[in-house]
């Protein structure tokens, strides 16, 4: 693609990586087929190819975009299949960031839809707010579960956050040589606690401690929001956090059990182009992340029970860490007989606060998904992000985290949805 970026943009160093990728772009379509709300929608202006034409054009003239754009470019759900799928190397995720936070600081949205974003951007990523707002939500749930559009959607995610669950009880965990920093992120804090419960236990069997960091949000929620600022501020606070907990004694890796998050901190880097006091330590940060599936090796064991497990594969795992593969071979090793779930690289619609933000699109991505995964007569659905966890939960077939079943089928406790899918069989 032909650009025509004034030589003083391309000294801002977001809008020159813009332009690089723009250039590479050869508007082929192969990324139309990757792209779910394309699929689902059939609407150009809703594919990778037709967003980077309004983007392009939204970013050289600068000033306010217009409202098409912001409707379109807001309904991307930055899975970045486009970005895997280009045969180019065309970075879809520089340019859909860039164009967001453009977007934020040009743009005047709607009251309502300013005061939605500013309650995902100022709550979602405390998680002491968060357990007073599903306090709240479960409170008033005969109200909550009847809101609709975006405030239904909003309440219906707090309403499925678990209750207090029974300590399952294990000997002192050894101390190892070998030292992992395990970040708590924020929204999994709240709504799934337990499995970094099980991200401990099934690391010390393999003679990993893991030492959790407490640097809160990872700045993931607003950095699609386009916040910069503010995502910014929670990157600092986590490399500082980093940078104190490392400097005792070194660890090994950094591990989030959140693809989502994960695949945002891969990213950090990136995010902090232009600003030397931060870059190095970003880069050098990025460089330790791992994920479970890369440090918990695959251990040959009899299950309690063997399951028939319809894998879903996160998109920040397949396209942000692309490590596809290796959950399925954990799951695998452990017992279970593993499926491949149709459509298997589209996304399940909800993609952090999207599904909030857009309910009638990732809803319907939702049954998409849910049909294709009962479509393979599981037991369980199993997954590694917390966002597609909590969205694809309260079907028909339980939706458990990798380390949730790994921990499990080699001695842990039983996951609360495998128990209470259980004991509706007995009834």
């Amino acid at each position: 693609m032909r650009t025509d970026f004034s030589l003083a943009q391309l000294a801002d160093p977001h809008l020159a990586e813009v332009e690089n990728n723009l250039r590479k772009c050869v508007h082929c379509g192969i990324c139309t087929a990757t792209c779910p709300t394309y699929v689902l929608l059939g609407d150009e202006r809703d594919s990778p190819r037709g967003r980077i034409v309004m983007m392009q054009k939204m970013l050289e003239e600068g000033g306010a975009p217009s409202a098409e754009t912001v409707l379109h470019v807001d309904r991307c759900l930055s899975c970045l299949g486009c970005r895997t799928a280009c045969p180019s190397g065309v970075d879809y995720a520089r340019l859909v960031d860039t164009a967001r936070a453009h977007i934020e600081t040009h743009y005047r949205r709607p009251l309502r839809e300013r005061l939605l974003r500013w309650f995902i951007a100022k709550v979602m990523p405390h998680p002491g707010l968060m357990r007073e707002g599903t306090t709240l939500a479960k409170a008033f749930s005969p109200v909550a579960r009847v809101l609709p559009g975006r405030l239904g959607a909003m309440a219906r995610m707090a309403l499925k956050a678990p209750p207090p669950r029974r300590k399952f009880r294990t000997s002192a965990a050894p101390t190892h040589t070998r030292r992992v920093a395990l970040l708590p992120g924020c929204v999994q804090q709240t709504i799934n606690p337990y499995t970094d419960q099980s991200v401990k236990r099934l690391l010390a069997r393999r003679g990993i401690s893991a030492v959790t960091i407490d640097a809160g949000c990872c700045g993931a929620l607003v950095h699609h929001l386009g916040r910069e600022e503010d995502a910014k501020h929670f990157r600092k606070k986590l490399l500082e956090a980093f940078e104190w907990g490392n400097s005792s004694q070194p660890f090994e890796a950094v591990l989030i059990s959140a693809t989502g998050c994960a695949s945002h901190i891969k990213e950090i880097a990136h995010l902090f182009q232009g600003d030397p006091k931060w870059f190095a330590g970003a880069k050098k940060f990025a460089s330790k992340l791992r994920d479970i599936s890369e440090l918990a090796e695959p251990r040959l064991v009899t299950p309690p029970r063997k399951l028939r497990i319809a894998y879903h594969a996160p998109c920040s795992l397949q396209h942000g860490l692309k490590l596809s593969g290796k959950g399925e071979a954990l799951l695998a090793a452990a017992g279970h007989e593993v499926m491949s779930i149709p459509e298997g690289h589209l996304c399940c619609g909800s993609a952090g606060s999207y599904s909030i933000l857009q309910p009638e699109i990732a809803s319907a991505l939702r049954t998409r998904k849910l049909a294709n995964a009962e479509s393979t007569h599981p037991d369980v659905i199993v997954s590694s992000n917390v966002g597609c966890i909590h969205h694809l939960s309260g079907g028909a077939v339980p939706v458990l985290h990798l380390a949730e079943v790994i921990d499990w089928s080699e001695g842990g406790p039983t996951p609360r949805e495998l128990e209470l899918a259980e004991s509706k069989k007995s009834r």
